[in-house]
């Protein structure tokens, strides 16, 4: 039988300048972001994969557990590759400074944005996580978001 981590692998397709919707989770769902250093470790990482042009950021939000990150594919990425080093490197980073030897559960889940969807508004509904998890009564309140068009 299947990890279900090996079945969130099933018929993935990267298609570069495509918009995805990712979401990955800690391993054990352990809240490794509540602390604000280890998010940071992250966005920055984040971040790099943009410098890289593996990535260009629309949306993202760190959940104390898990990251929802909305992006669009570099032109010459591949998804899979993406996630691996985005993964990779917070692992390392983040693992390193808390004594740990690796941080994320196996896979990801992503959705390819269609032609139709209104990305703008897949970016608002990343963002509101903290306040539908009940974590903040505001938005303002959570630092550990950004969206190009809020």
């Amino acid at each position: 039988m299947l990890a279900h981590g090996s079945n969130l692998r099933r018929g993935r397709f990267s298609e570069p300048g495509r918009v995805y919707l990712i979401t990955t989770v800690t391993r054990g769902r352990q809240p490794l972001f509540t602390d604000w250093r280890m998010a940071r470790e992250l966005v920055q990482v984040l971040r790099a994969s943009d410098e890289a042009r593996m990535s260009t950021s629309l949306a993202f939000v760190v959940m104390p557990d898990h990251l929802h990150w909305l992006f669009v594919l570099g032109e010459t990425s591949d998804l899979s590759a993406v996630m691996k080093r985005v993964k990779g490197q917070s692992s390392r980073r983040i693992g390193a400074m808390l004594g740990l030897n690796g941080i994320w559960q196996n896979g990801f889940h992503d959705h390819a944005a269609r032609v139709d969807e209104d990305i703008q508004a897949m970016a608002r509904y990343v963002v509101a996580n903290p306040l539908r998890a009940g974590l903040v009564q505001r938005l303002a309140d959570y630092p550990l978001w950004d969206a190009i068009y809020v």
